[in-house]
């Protein structure tokens, strides 16, 4: 467990304390409008929205998240962003049931063999592959269609932190809608990246349900203009993997390479998915983006695929395990901006294991 206090910091990890900074006047500011909360620490700067995004409302807004250290902002279509619940199986059934055609409700799958039309059955292939169906359980995609929220903010000397709460409001056949995501960020002072949580209490059963989202989120490029390498922990050894950008230059499929199944792969040490920045004028490198899924086990699929248009996804999927209703499951995370992979894998060993995240004006804390 880590506790963070504002008057005093404390940290249990392997025995070894977590670094505090001094507290000093004036180190973030928080702005708010009727459209989204603004977050300006000493080292960062991120949009939260409420209503009318840029592109998702979850997670932190396309294009907000700046490293004031290097002047380098994300450059896919925001961080950390939610889709649906879902879980493995086939929707045929449902077929004369759903209909969702304005994205609103819970429609079927992007799935190939649901498709007649060969560019609709090119992409559904590009975008999902062919070997795990799935099928959604509550909607709407949060990301494209959740209503305006209030999120609650909650500052204390070293810290702030955005909670956000959403019930689904639409479910499959045979289910009930009204399981509620939660997403709690907290961003702590002097600290290039933030702490995030994703949970979810649950309304319905499931034989494996998960959550699906983007970790960190996507990259946008033009044969790589905008990034150099990615970098998945996971993959290709001890050390990882580190992939060169002309490897998205074309479309693949999620489940041709770079691919992740916890029923298929050994579950790591680590789990980190990154990629390096690069100016697209200059061709300068810049920092590496992070993110760090601090409980290995929580990820039940995982991929970093080009589709058509030039966009890089990079797909997490969390739990994938038996629920019952009134369970809950959750993952925390941190993302942000690094100098290095050594980096990353210094600050996953400061925070690993934990899967949860609460957060009070008198300091935040990881829990199991």
């Amino acid at each position: 467990m880590i506790l963070i206090r504002t008057a005093l910091s404390v940290a249990v990890v392997a025995l070894v304390p977590l670094v505090t900074v001094a507290d000093e006047p004036g180190w973030v500011q928080v702005t708010e409008d009727d459209r989204a909360i603004t977050i300006e620490t000493d080292l960062l700067e991120a949009v939260i929205p409420k209503r009318d995004p840029k592109q998702w409302m979850t997670g932190i807004e396309k294009g907000s998240f700046l490293d004031k250290t290097t002047g380098f902002r994300e450059v896919g279509d925001g961080l950390m962003v939610i889709d649906w619940l879902m879980e493995p199986g086939s929707d045929d059934d449902w077929a004369d049931q759903v209909f969702a055609p304005d994205g609103n409700g819970v429609g079927r799958y992007t799935w190939f063999e649901n498709e007649e039309d060969p560019g609709r059955r090119s992409y559904a292939l590009m975008a999902h592959g062919s070997s795990h169906r799935k099928r959604m359980i509550e909607g709407p995609q949060l990301c494209h269609r959740m209503k305006p929220v209030q999120p609650e903010v909650i500052q204390g000397d070293d810290f702030v932190a955005v909670k956000t709460t959403y019930q689904f409001v639409y479910a499959a056949p045979g289910r009930t809608p009204g399981s509620t995501w939660t997403q709690l960020i907290v961003f702590p002072k002097g600290k290039r990246f933030f702490l995030l949580m994703d949970r979810i209490d649950s309304v319905n059963d499931s034989p494996e349900m998960f959550l699906r989202n983007d970790t960190p989120g996507c990259i946008r490029h033009e044969q790589g203009d905008t990034f150099s390498e990615v970098y998945l922990s996971y993959l290709g050894g001890p050390n990882g993997i580190r992939i060169p950008s002309q490897e998205f230059f074309e479309p693949f499929p999620p489940d041709l390479k770079f691919g992740y199944r916890r029923d298929l792969n050994r579950t790591p040490e680590h789990f980190i998915r990154a990629y390096r920045l690069r100016d697209p004028e200059t061709g300068d490198e810049g920092p590496w983006l992070g993110g760090l899924t601090l409980e290995p086990s929580v990820v039940y699929e995982a991929w970093c695929s080009q589709r058509p248009g030039g966009i890089i996804v990079m797909i997490e999927e969390i739990h994938g395990r038996p629920v019952k209703a009134g369970e809950s499951f959750s993952a925390a995370h941190v993302v942000g901006y690094f100098d290095s992979i050594e980096e990353m894998h210094e600050v996953f060993e400061r925070y690993k294991g934990h899967t949860s995240l609460s957060v009070a004006a008198s300091g935040w804390q990881l829990l199991p």
